[in-house]
């Protein structure tokens, strides 16, 4: 005789509509938590530890050299 092959018992969730949205704002608190850490998280390792500084006054620049801006007609081609 063959052997008859064992059936498993099928799952089966049954929810309510207000189960489901209950489940709905969870998830939404959620990922609105881990957002609002990540922003956090971001902002305090991307803000330097000391102020940066460019090691020189605006004053103190003398020699400054005049900005050049090329035409159309000085350009020359190869």
């Amino acid at each position: 005789m063959a052997v008859q092959k064992r059936r498993r018992p099928k799952i089966k969730f049954e929810l309510s509509r207000s189960s489901i949205g209950g489940i709905a704002i969870v998830c939404f608190c959620i990922f609105l938590w881990m957002f609002l850490i990540g922003v956090w998280a971001g902002q305090s390792l991307l803000r330097p530890s000391q102020p940066v500084s460019a090691g020189f006054d605006a004053g103190s620049v003398k020699n400054e050299q005049p900005v050049e801006h090329l035409e159309a007609e000085k350009k020359i081609k190869p």
